[in-house]
């Protein structure tokens, strides 16, 4: 990976100097629960949960299966919607915002990065980024030249116009974080990035996250990986749907 990230959303983040501590909050999650019900019994899969994120954070969120952890990245992400309590996000209640707006606060507000990447097979690196600024309005010169730059900042200038067929492992994931940063989100969300690639791969994607984390973007990662958990700035453990340890 290139040792400078300056592309067109990273030149405009506020400077990070890894000590949190003293940037801005950028989002609190107050009381969060959600319960399912399977027949009449119901299942607690997230309670009262309390988080507070900090400009620039790298979290990983860790626990055993069933402890919480997607639940609780969906519910950050708007996927679904919580029994209880609030996430603000950047100034904006998430809760409160009408199931009709949610796609648009979701698209200008969230990046998202999945494990098995979700790249469409018939598109380039370059047009898979170009799409997630299309339903955002961005004009199509600026997606094409924002995608490019996020790409080459990435180390993928020489990969624009392959397919995903035709990039390994890490350049995919490459791709899909380039993706999720498009159009310049107050926050990424990272389900188990990490979960398909070998520890070389793994490790140069956790740099670029912390290369991220730097110059100013909030990145919540979940993560059964203690490696990947190690680089973060904080660790965030769930167990039971209870946050334990934050």
């Amino acid at each position: 990976m290139p040792e400078k990230m300056e592309g067109l959303l990273l030149a405009e983040k506020s400077g990070n100097n890894g000590q949190n501590g003293g940037q801005k909050i950028i989002m609190r999650v107050e009381h969060l629960s959600k319960t399912y019900m399977q027949g009449k019994i119901p299942v607690h899969a997230l309670r009262c949960a309390c988080i507070t994120v900090r400009k620039g954070e790298l979290l990983a969120i860790m626990g055993p299966s069933g402890s919480g952890k997607s639940t609780l990245l969906a519910l950050i992400g708007t996927l679904e919607k919580a029994t209880d309590g609030k996430i603000i996000l950047d100034g904006t209640d998430l809760t409160s915002v009408p199931e009709k707006l949610l796609p648009g606060v979701r698209r200008e507000k969230i990046g998202f990065i999945f494990q098995h990447y979700n790249l469409i097979p018939t598109l380039s690196a370059l047009e898979n980024v170009e799409l997630a600024m299309r339903f955002s309005r961005v004009p199509k010169k600026e997606r094409k030249e924002r995608a490019k730059a996020l790409l080459e900042d990435l180390g993928l200038g020489d990969r624009l116009n392959h397919k995903p067929t035709e990039l390994s492992g890490g350049e995919q994931q490459r791709v899909s974080i380039a993706r999720a940063l498009a159009n310049r989100p107050a926050l990424i969300l990272a389900d188990e990035p990490t979960g398909e690639v070998d520890s070389k791969t793994r490790d140069s994607i956790v740099r670029v996250f912390k290369e991220l984390s730097r110059k100013g973007q909030t990145i919540l990662v979940v993560t059964h990986d203690p490696e990947v958990a190690k680089e973060c700035s904080r660790v965030i453990r769930i167990t039971d749907g209870m946050i334990k340890d934050n």
